[in-house]
C-alpha cells in the first residue's frame, strides 16, 4: 500500500513549476476525490521549496475534477523570505481552473507552546474498532466498500453506527485514521498525505443535526475551500484521531472544524472547512 499511496500523490515534473498527477482516485459520486488535488497540489509546492516544511495551506475547489484525465500544477513562487517561503498553486484540466491554493513553509524555530487536550481518555481504541470498509459491506453498500478501499485510508469511526444511517445527532464526530502501509521517514509526504485525508469525513458532520447522511442520493455535498495548519512533526502511518465539529449551516452550507491528535494526545494539525450541503 505504501507503493500506491506514495503514486497517488506524486507528481510529474513538467517544466520549472509545472507538474503534472501521475494517478487518480474518484470518490463515491464518480468524480475526482478533492482530497487527492489537496494532497498533489501540496506536493507540488514542496518540489519547488528546499529545507522547509509547510506550516498552513488555504485553498478552493473551484470546479469539479475529471477522473479521465491528468491534473496540471502550476507553482507560482511568490516569496522566498527568511523564515517563510510562500507559493501558490493553480490545478487545471483542459485550461480551466478546479482548484487554488496558498501554502506557507517556515525554517524550523523554537519558541512558546502550548495546546489543548485530547476531548476523552476513553475513547475506544482502533484496534477494536471496524473500518469503514467493513461497516460499508456490511450495510449493503459495496460500490462505497469499494470507494473505500481505493482511497488507501485506513478509516475507522468511533461511533459506526452514526456512519451510515440518517438519525439525528450532534453535529460531533470522531474517527481514528492512517495511511494503510508504512511510509517513508520523510515528513513532507507524511504532511501531504494528510491534506489528502483531511478531506475526509469533515463535511459529513455538518449533516449529523439532520435527518440524512453524506451519502444521501438526493443530497448535493462538495467542498468548497479548506484550510488547514501543521503544528507539530507526527507519522501518518502511525494512528492520528480526527475530531471534528460543525458550529452551524445556512444557505445550503455546512461550517466545518477539525483537529488531528497522535496517540498519545499531542496534537499535530486542525482543519476548517466549508462545503456544499445541497439538496437536490
Amino acid at each position: 500500500m505504501l507503493e500506491k499511496l506514495s503514486k497517488l500523490l506524486d507528481v510529474e515534473e513538467l517544466d520549472s513549476n509545472l507538474f503534472r498527477s501521475r494517478q487518480h482516485v474518484e470518490n463515491y459520486r464518480k468524480i475526482l476525490f478533492g482530497g487527492q488535488v489537496l494532497g498533489q497540489a501540496l506536493m507540488a509546492a514542496t518540489r519547488t521549496v528546499e529545507g522547509r516544511l509547510p506550516h498552513s495551506l488555504h485553498a478552493y475547489f473551484l470546479r469539479p475534477g475529471s477522473s479521465e484525465m491528468p491534473v496540471i500544477y502550476d507553482v507560482d513562487p511568490i516569496r522566498d523570505g527568511g523564515s517563510f517561503t510562500t507559493r501558490r498553486v493553480v490545478a487545471k484540466q483542459k485550461g480551466r481552473a478546479i482548484f487554488n491554493m496558498s501554502a506557507s513553509f517556515q525554517i524550523a524555530e523554537s519558541g512558546y507552546d502550548h495546546q489543548c487536550d485530547m476531548p476523552s481518555s476513553d475513547i475506544p481504541d482502533p484496534e477494536t474498532l471496524k473500518n469503514a470498509q467493513q461497516l460499508a459491506e456490511e450495510a449493503g453498500q459495496q460500490s462505497m466498500a469499494r470507494d473505500q478501499q481505493r482511497y488507501m485510508i485506513d478509516l475507522r469511526p468511533v461511533d459506526p453506527q452514526s456512519y451510515f444511517d440518517r438519525g439525528v445527532r450532534e453535529p460531533r464526530s470522531m474517527v481514528w485514521m492512517r495511511a494503510e502501509g508504512e511510509m517513508s521517514d520523510d515528513p513532507l509526504e507524511h504532511r501531504c498525505a494528510l491534506s489528502y485525508a483531511s478531506d475526509m469525513v469533515l463535511l459529513s458532520t455538518a449533516l449529523k443535526p439532520h435527518p440524512t447522511n453524506i451519502f444521501d442520493p438526493h443530497l448535493m455535498p462538495a467542498s468548497l475551500d479548506h484550510a488547514m495548519w501543521f503544528h507539530r512533526d507526527f507519522r501518518f502511518d502511525d494512528w492520528l484521531l480526527y475530531v471534528t465539529d460543525s458550529p452551524s449551516a445556512s444557505g445550503a452550507r455546512g461550517f466545518c472544524r477539525g483537529q488531528l491528535f497522535t496517540r498519545d494526545g499531542v496534537l499535530v494539525a486542525s482543519t476548517c472547512q466549508e462545503g456544499l450541503i445541497r439538496k437536490i
